[in-house]
Formats: structure tokens, C-alpha cells, sequence
């Protein structure tokens, strides 16, 4: 089918053609409690083409769609010319496709069997009691292998483990019940670390049951200790985006302070191509271009725009691609430094958000410990807001790292400033 494809696009006459596909094999299980409900094996194959069309005043148009494994010739050729037609509905200022050779290394075989078992033997350990236990989990690992051509002769196979667990767990105090959901996407299994956080989440519905109103707080830090602080991080790497410098949102300037005034820990940003253990772990983006290792931020300075080959282009940047996985530098103090007088550890939100482009800070509370007066003191209701323009300036973070799946940051992140709303 891949080679049917490209000879149509070659045939086409469109101004330039990408054509990708991607076979996932894996296997799936589903588990009530810990009684296995169902299972089964999957593959699948889809196909993704992108057109471009020379547009009249110099401009450059390009739209994508899928083709059916199954499509016959008659069908391939209709949805061609319908995403020809759409690609020259478009205007933007011309720009080239990739046409820098890739390494040619595949990656290594992937074996599902072994990580599925890791997956099940991990679920199998995790300690439960009376109270607290696991309601029901659903287990997907997958071997995906992309295949990329585009028309300027750039082509390169990439395999990789993708995998992605979802667990709900139940907690229960004298006739309430609450049900907490969490979702592991990841490369393989970390077995230790897995257990390790189900059980963590086990114990967070049992606090929440205990937990009182949030009280009405003022000038105290905020703490974010899991997987919330990525839209903190995630506001960085945004804005060292191509896309984001071309629209005008971000004024950041490489070579120049993110910031100034910066009392806090600054922060060092890198991609990487290649994370242990990622669910994106390749050095090849979706456009064909080889993903470098490179600072986006060093130091609190901004380092290098990354984006798609059409953002990278408008910016004159050489050697740019699409990026995947970021690891952040940890900071000055320990953990358990950062873990001193009065703030507000915040565990679970119903909602949390940071906007990307304008740092808004967002988020309803659902579990928040209060430290206070050398006690602790578990609350509920009552949000989070504030702007991470400010609070970039006098943010600090752990020298201990984590990792969630593409992002490798500090294990612990304290805000300052921010408005704790609490419980009326």
C-alpha cells in the first residue's frame, strides 16, 4: 500500500507530498478488580498523506487526510484530489519541505510480551486494604513502527514501545465512597515506580475523605509535588516555540534573560531526541526532520526556537524540528528544604491549568495538604490562580528530579504570590 501511495503522490503534481504510515501491534487487557474481564491482541495500520499546492500570489497551500489499508484505487484517487483541492484553499507564505538525509537505524524490536507482563506483575504487588483498593485498571502496550517518505526524497523507519495504563481506585469512610482516576502513558513499565504512585493515590482518597474546607489563605507559598507542575513547565517550552514567536505571543529573545529581576531559581530547559522509557522516544519529528538535542532555555536565558518545518522556516531557523521530550534542570535546594514554614501542598485538582501563551494559572482543589504551625492539615474546595509571568521570577524548585513520561523536571515546585481562594 505504501508503495501504491507513492506513486500516485509522485504522479499527483502537487508543489510537494508527505506520506506517513504507522502499524501499531500490541495487546490490550481490561481488569475488574483483579479478575481479568477481557484481553486481546491488536494491529493496526493507518495511513496519513499531506499535500501542498502552489498558490497564486506565491503562496504555499497543504492539507492532510487519511487513506483506508483497505481503500480501492478509485477511492485512493478521490480522497488524493480532495485534499489537493483543500490544500489550494490555503495561504501561507511559501515555505520547503525537509530535504536533509536522517539516519537510517530502525530502532529495536519491541517486545509487548514482555512489557505487558512487567504491567501485570506490577498491578499484582501494589498494597490494598479494607478502605482502600483498586477498583479497576486497563493495560495497552503497544510496538508502533513509522514510516515516513516525503517528495523530496527524505524517507526513514522508526520503531518504538508506546504504552498507557488507566486505573481507578476506590476509598471508602463510614458510608461515603470516592473514586480517584489516574492515566500512565509511558515507553515500557517502571514497575517500582508505578506501584509506588498507585498505592500514593490510594492514600490520597483516603485523605480526602478526611479533609476540611480550604481556609482563606494569604502569602503563602504553594507547593506542587506530582505530575501537575508539567503545565508549569510546559508554559517554558511554549514559549520557546516558533509558532508562538511568529504570532507574536512571545517576546522572548534568544541570547536575552526569559526575564528580569529573576530571584528564584532560573531555569535550564533541554530537548532531547531519545528519553528512557518515553512513549515518544525517536529522533525523527512527523515531518521528517532529525530532532538534535539542543537548550531551549540555559540558565534563565532562551537558547534555541524549536516548531514545524513552515513556523522554523518564517523564523530563518537551521537545523529546527518539532519537539517531543524535555528534561528541566533541578534547582538550589533539596526537597526537603523547599518543605519549610507555612504553604499549601496542593495533590489534586479537579482542574489545572497554565496558559501557554499568556501564563494564566488555573485550578479548583480537590485535595490540598495545609501545612501550618508544624502541623497538617488536609483541605478541599477553594482554587489556585495567579500568572506565570510573575511567578517565573521568584519560582523555586528541587534538585531532585522526576520523570512523567516525555518530561523529565524537578520534583517539587513552589509558587509564589498566587491567590488561594478558600471555602466560604
Amino acid at each position: 500500500m505504501f508503495e501504491r501511495l507513492e506513486k500516485k503522490l509522485a504522479a499527483l503534481g502537487a508543489a510537494g507530498w508527505e506520506l506517513s504510515e504507522e502499524t501499531v501491534t500490541g495487546w490490550e487487557f481490561y481488569f475488574i478488580r483483579h479478575a481479568l474481564d477481557q484481553n486481546r491482541a491488536v494491529e493496526t495500520r493507518n495511513y496519513t498523506v499531506k499535500l501542498y499546492a502552489d498558490v497564486e500570489g506565491g503562496f504555499l497551500g497543504s492539507a492532510s487526510g487519511q487513506i483506508s489499508p483497505t481503500a480501492s484505487e478509485e477511492e485512493i484517487d478521490k480522497a488524493l484530489a480532495d485534499i489537493l483541492f483543500q490544500a489550494g484553499l490555503v495561504k501561507n507564505p511559501a515555505y520547503t519541505l525537509t530535504d536533509a538525509p536522517v539516519p537510517q537505524e530502525e530502532g529495536e524490536e519491541v517486545c509487548v510480551e514482555k512489557i505487558a507482563e512487567d504491567f501485570l506483575r506490577a498491578m499484582d504487588s501494589v498494597h490494598e486494604t479494607d478502605t482502600e483498593d483498586v477498583n479497576s485498571y486497563e493495560i495497552f502496550v503497544k510496538s508502533v513502527t513509522r514510516r515516513f517518505k516525503n517528495s523530496n526524497g527524505v524517507s526513514y523507519t522508526r520503531r518504538f514501545p508506546s504504552s498507557l495504563m488507566e486505573v481507578v481506585v476506590n476509598a471508602r469512610r463510614e458510608g461515603h465512597e470516592i473514586e480517584l482516576y489516574r492515566l500512565y502513558p509511558s515507553g515500557t513499565c517502571d514497575a517500582d515506580r508505578l506501584r509506588s504512585d498507585v498505592e500514593d493515590v490510594m492514600r490520597v482518597g483516603k485523605d480526602r475523605l478526611h479533609a476540611v474546607p480550604t481556609p482563606v489563605l494569604k502569602d503563602i507559598p504553594v507547593l506542587f509535588p506530582n505530575e501537575n507542575a508539567i503545565e508549569i513547565y510546559d508554559y517554558f517550552r511554549d514559549h520557546m516555540s516558533a509558532g508562538a514567536k511568529v504570532r507574536r505571543v512571545s517576546t522572548w529573545e534568544s541570547g536575552k534573560p526569559i526575564a528580569e529581576d529573576m530571584t528564584g531559581d532560573v531555569i535550564t530547559m533541554k530537548a532531547v531526541a531519545k528519553l528512557p522509557n518515553s512513549s515518544h522516544s525517536y529522533d525523527v519529528d512527523e515531518e521528517g526532520s532529525e530532532i538534535r538535542d539542543r537548550y531551549l532555555i540555559k540558565d534563565g536565558v532562551a537558547q534555541n526556537f524549536w516548531g514545524s518545518r513552515q513556523m522554523s522556516q518564517y523564523l530563518g531557523l537551521e537545523g529546527s524540528s518539532l519537539v517531543y521530550n524535555v528534561v528541566v534542570d533541578g534547582g538550589k535546594q533539596s526537597a526537603a528544604d523547599l518543605r519549610t514554614g507555612d504553604y499549601l501542598e496542593v495533590i489534586e485538582f479537579s482542574d489545572f491549568q497554565v496558559d501557554s501563551m499568556a501564563g494564566d494559572i488555573a485550578g479548583e482543589i480537590r485535595l490540598a495538604y495545609w501545612h501550618h504551625d508544624g502541623e497538617c492539615t488536609p483541605v478541599t474546595g477553594g482554587s489556585v490562580s495567579g500568572s506565570m509571568m510573575d511567578a517565573m521570577r521568584t519560582m523555586r524548585f528541587s534538585s531532585e528530579t522526576v520523570q512523567y513520561d516525555t518530561h523529565v523536571i524537578p520534583r517539587e515546585t513552589v509558587l509564589y504570590g498566587l491567590r488561594i481562594t478558600g471555602v466560604e
